[in-house]
């Protein structure tokens, strides 16, 4: 340790304790299975393991869209993951996704269950699968991927580097703090740049692009996440809360952001969904 208290890293890191903070308890420098517990699975094709945060939003929202355009084989089972409870390293999760994180999805719609992990790739198998908010034309199609792949590349930055250091981090810290608000707000001045020129991220219609960045970003502008929307002064960034309300105005986004929700309001969480029914008792 130097005289001025700046930090000076061994030549060899080890993990000795937890760091302190949020999360702190269940993070680890290896992977795979802490205890055996098998995932459940109910009674539709496509089976999510998962829990309400902006990278979970994005897969429960895309579902009940892909349902409200009338595709019945989308109908789903979203089973609660408790990350704070460690319910990621049960061995059935680790299955399903050997990283350990939100969101995980099985298809058993065929005659092999076939596992998806990370939001995007969740994302492009449904999208595909049915044909829906993903654009065929190669043009637009590169678009999207171009805006998908960005928020994929971005929100780790809002994530785990600002809003770690921001909200979570057990002692508050001028320069990451600083260096990430930077990075964050550059983010949503690209985002509005580019929604100054288009209704939506890719262009004139909705796809699976603006439903991958509307959790993160659209929740930064709707002062959702990490109680910044007053120190980022989210309201200079006009063009992304004009599309940030529109997508919020979707039926099908308003549940999408219910399932698996466990904090907040109570009437706007749904633990579990199994059946469209089960909104009805938050209405």
């Amino acid at each position: 340790m130097s005289n001025d208290n700046t930090y000076v890293p061994p030549r060899i890191w080890t993990w000795e304790a937890p760091s302190g903070g949020a999360f702190a308890s269940i993070n680890r420098p290896v992977s795979g299975a802490t205890h055996d517990k098998e995932l459940p699975v109910g009674k539709h094709p496509m089976q999510l393991y998962s829990l309400g945060t902006p990278n979970g939003q994005k897969v429960t929202i895309l579902l009940e869209e892909l349902l409200a355009a009338g595709h019945t084989g989308a109908e789903y089972d979203a089973w609660l993951i408790r990350i704070g409870d460690g319910d990621q390293f049960g061995s059935g999760f680790v299955e399903a996704n050997p990283n350990s994180k939100i969101p995980a999805l099985v298809d058993r719609s065929g005659a092999e269950p076939v596992r998806v992990f990370e939001s995007g790739a969740i994302l492009m198998h449904l999208a595909e699968k049915f044909g829906a908010f993903i654009p065929q034309d190669p043009a637009k199609r590169a678009e999207m991927l171009s805006w998908l792949f960005w928020q994929m590349g971005s929100a780790p930055f809002v994530g785990g580097g600002f809003g770690h250091f921001y909200a979570y981090a057990p002692v508050k810290l001028e320069y990451p703090i600083n260096r990430y608000a930077m990075e964050t707000k550059r983010q949503l001045d690209v985002l509005d740049k580019r929604l100054a020129e288009t209704r939506f991220v890719a262009g004139d219609d909705y796809t699976i692009a603006d439903m991958a960045i509307w959790p993160w970003y659209g929740g930064l502008v709707k002062g959702w996440l990490y109680e910044a929307a007053e120190f980022l002064q989210v309201s200079d960034y006009t063009n992304v809360l004009r599309w940030a309300d529109e997508i919020l105005a979707r039926p099908a986004v308003q549940r999408g952001r219910m399932v698996n929700r466990t904090s907040g309001d109570p009437a706007t969480q749904l633990h579990e969904r199994h059946d469209a029914s089960d909104f009805d008792t938050k209405t």
